[in-house]
């Protein structure tokens, strides 16, 4: 998994601080790790955006202004309701033999069985929780769609792990990742008897 260096700005809490952060780019932050002081910071909200929106996920390096550098990943990021904007991430600092839970991106590999039929591809869930070691963590969760069907979905309790035998999926075994959807024209083809057979 890539490491990328984010600068961050110690920051005081007070009334009315954070919107006026919001205003001139910057994004409130706090930094915590079990057993230890929460530490308020802001970051760049540019730079941070770029993380957020990645199709990878990333271990990252919280650079202080004094040249300290501490390793985290991001836990939770709030979004405003309206604008989509991000108005503040919680980062979870983490040791190196330590296990965390951290979403991880789902990416595709191979040709549908049934998108070569004309089916649609769908991903359902986005990202997967994943819990293991930092140094295990994959960028991506890399799924073989090459036998899936129309009308089929792959379910977390499906899912192949021997690329990932050190790692432990968080979420529902029951939750559908990734389905083939039948086209427009293929579903409104057998709507059609259906329709007909329920008239009669």
């Amino acid at each position: 998994m890539e490491t990328i260096v984010l600068g961050v700005e110690p920051r005081i809490i007070k009334k009315n601080k954070a919107d006026k952060l919001r205003k001139s780019g910057i994004v409130p932050a706090v930094i915590y790790h079990k057993g230890e002081e929460t530490i308020a910071v802001g970051v760049n909200e540019l730079a941070l955006r770029k993380l957020v929106h990645s199709a990878e996920s990333h271990i990252i390096d919280l650079q202080f202004p004094d040249g300290k550098i501490k390793r985290s990943f991001i836990k939770d990021v709030q979004f405003h309701p309206v604008t989509d904007k991000i108005i503040h991430t919680d980062f979870q600092l983490f040791s190196a033999d330590e296990i965390i839970e951290l979403e991880v991106p789902v990416a595709v590999s191979g040709e549908s069985a049934g998108v070569e039929k004309g089916g649609r591809l769908q991903i359902i869930k986005h990202a997967l929780t994943i819990k293991g070691k930092p140094e295990d963590m994959p960028d991506h969760f890399v799924i073989d769609v090459t036998a899936l069907e129309i009308g089929h979905s792959i379910h977390v309790k499906e899912l192949a792990m021997d690329a990932y035998k050190e790692l432990i999926i968080m979420d529902d075994p029951d939750t559908p990742v990734i389905t083939v959807l039948a086209s427009k024209k293929e579903a409104e083809a057998t709507a059609e008897p259906a329709a007909a057979a329920t008239a009669s």
